[in-house]
C-alpha cells in the first residue's frame, strides 16, 4: 500500500525540476567531523566542512534540525567496521586509504528538505522529513546532510524533530531484524511470545512497541530501574537481568522469538528457551561480522562469517530452533509505515536526553557511558518553531 502510494505520488507529480539550491548556496557548513579513528578527543567542530551536493538524480539534500545518537557512533569513531564502510563507498579501491576523513558521524535524521534530484517526485523542498543515514555515508551531525530518496520518509506529524530522531536508526534495525529476519509482521504476530534481550536501549525500546502493537505478548530482560520504562511501552514480563535472568527465564513458557541485544555469553543459554519444532527464530544484533572484516580484511573476514553462521545455524537447526544473525537496512517505505503508527498512538519516541550542537562530545560520553534509556539527541536547530 505504502509503496503503491509512493509510486502514485511520483506519477502525478511528473518530473518537474525542482529549483537548485546547489547554484546560489555557500560552499561550506558547520559540522563535527573526525579526522582520524579514536576516543572521544578526536572529535573536532569546524565551520568549514564541505556543503554536500546532489550527485545522482535520486538524491535529496536535507537541513538537519536534529540528529540522533546511536552505540554504533561510538564504535565508528573507534574505527569499527571501516574496512566494510571503505568497500561501500569505494567499491573500485580507487582512492586511497584515509580518503573518507573528514568524517561526519550520526545516523539519525529528522529535517527539511533543501533540494530534490531530478528523478525525486515523492518529496519537495519544504518537506520535513525523517531517515536512518546508512553508516557509509557522510552522517547527520552537520547543517545539512545528502540521501537518496528511498531512504527518506515524511517525518509524522506528531513529533517534533528533536522526539523524531531519535527513532529511524533504531527503527530500521528493529523492522529488518523482526519483519525482514525474523518473520513476524501485523498479520502473524498474534499471541506470539516474544522475548527482548536488552530492552531498555534504543532498538529494544522500539521492538517493544512494534510487537506489542501487532499483538505479541512480550517479555523484556533489562535492570531493574529501567522496569517502568519498558512496563509503560507495553512490556508484559520484566526479568532483571542483574539477579540472575537465566533462572528466572527458564521457568516461562517457551518463546516463538527471541531479539538479542546483549550477545556474549547470552547465546549459550538463550536458544534454550525457544519452542523446538515450531519455526522459532532467534536473532541477534551483536555479531563479529565487522570485527572480522577489520581483523581480516574483507575477503577472509566475509568467509570467517561465513563459516560462523553457517555453524551456528546447523548446531541449532539440530534442535528444532533457527539462528540467525540482524542488519540494519535503511528503507523510507519501513520509515512510512512506522511513522503511520506513530501518528496513531503506536509508538512513541523515547528520548533520555537533549544535548546543543555545541555540546555533541558530551553527547558522545552520555551514550558510550552506556545503560541506556532511550536515545540521545542532538538538537542542530535551537529554537526552531517545529
Amino acid at each position: 500500500m505504502l509503496m503503491c502510494r509512493r509510486w502514485l505520488v511520483c506519477s502525478l507529480r511528473g518530473q518537474i525540476r525542482r529549483l537548485s539550491f546547489s547554484a546560489s548556496r555557500r560552499s561550506v557548513m558547520p559540522a563535527w567531523v573526525i579526522d582520524k579513528y579514536g576516543k572521544n578527543e578526536v572529535l573536532r567542530f569546524t565551520k568549514n566542512a564541505a556543503l554536500p551536493i546532489i550527485h545522482y538524480p535520486n538524491e535529496v539534500i536535507v537541513k538537519v534540525h536534529a540528529a540522533g545518537l546511536n552505540p554504533l557512533d561510538i564504535s565508528m569513531r573507534g574505527g569499527y567496521g571501516a574496512a566494510t564502510m571503505a568497500m561501500k563507498r569505494d567499491p573500485l579501491s580507487m582512492k586511497q586509504s584515509g580518503s573518507e576523513f573528514p568524517l561526519i558521524l550520526g545516523r539519525d535524521v529528522s529535517g527539511e528538505i533543501i533540494e530534490c534530484g531530478l528523478d525525486v517526485n515523492y518529496f519537495k523542498p519544504g518537506d520535513q522529513v525523517w531517515a536512518a543515514v546508512p553508516p557509509w555515508k557522510q552522517g547527520s551531525l552537520a547543517e545539512f546532510v545528502v540521501l537518496s530518496a528511498n531512504e527518506v520518509s515524511h517525518k509524522p506529524k506528531s513529533l517534533r524533530h528533536v522526539e523524531a530522531a531519535s527513532i529511524p536508526y533504531v527503527a530500521a534495525t528493529a523492522w529488518s531484524v523482526i519483519v525482514n529476519t525474523g518473520g513476524l509482521n501485523k498479520d502473524n504476530c498474534a499471541k506470539k511470545r516474544v522475548l527482548i534481550l536488552g530492552g531498555s536501549g534504543g532498538v529494544g525500546t522500539l521492538a517493544i512497541q512494534m510487537v506489542k502493537a501487532w499483538g505479541a505478548h512480550v517479555t523484556v530482560t533489562c535492570s531493574q530501574n529501567a522496569e517502568r520504562l519498558v512496563r509503560d511501552l507495553g512490556a508484559d514480563d520484566v526479568v532483571d537481568y542483574t539477579s540472575g535472568p537465566v533462572e528466572k527465564l527458564q521457568t516461562l513458557q517457551k518463546f516463538d522469538f527471541i531479539l538479542d541485544n546483549i550477545g556474549g555469553e547470552t547465546e549459550k543459554w538463550a536458544l534454550d528457551l525457544l519452542k523446538p519444532w515450531n519455526g522459532a527464530k532467534y536473532v541477534t544484533l551483536v555479531t563479529p561480522f565487522l570485527h572480522n572484516t577489520d581483523r581480516l580484511g574483507l575477503a577472509d573476514g566475509m568467509m570467517q562469517s561465513a563459516v560462523t553462521v553457517g555453524c551456528k545455524v546447523l548446531k541449532h537447526l539440530r534442535k528444532g530452533v533457527h539462528y540467525r544473525w540482524g542488519f540494519f537496512a535503511p528503507s523510507g517505505p519501513t520509515l512510512d509505515t512506522i511513522s503511520e503508527m506513530v501518528d496513531d498512538g503506536k509508538v512513541h519516541p523515547v528520548v533520555e536526553e537533549v544535548f546543543s550542537f555545541a555540546q555533541v562530545p558530551q553527547a558522545f560520553q552520555k551514550v558510550e557511558q552506556g545503560h541506556a534509556r532511550g536515545k540521545t539527541v542532538v538538537s542542530i536547530v535551537e529554537h526552531q518553531k517545529e
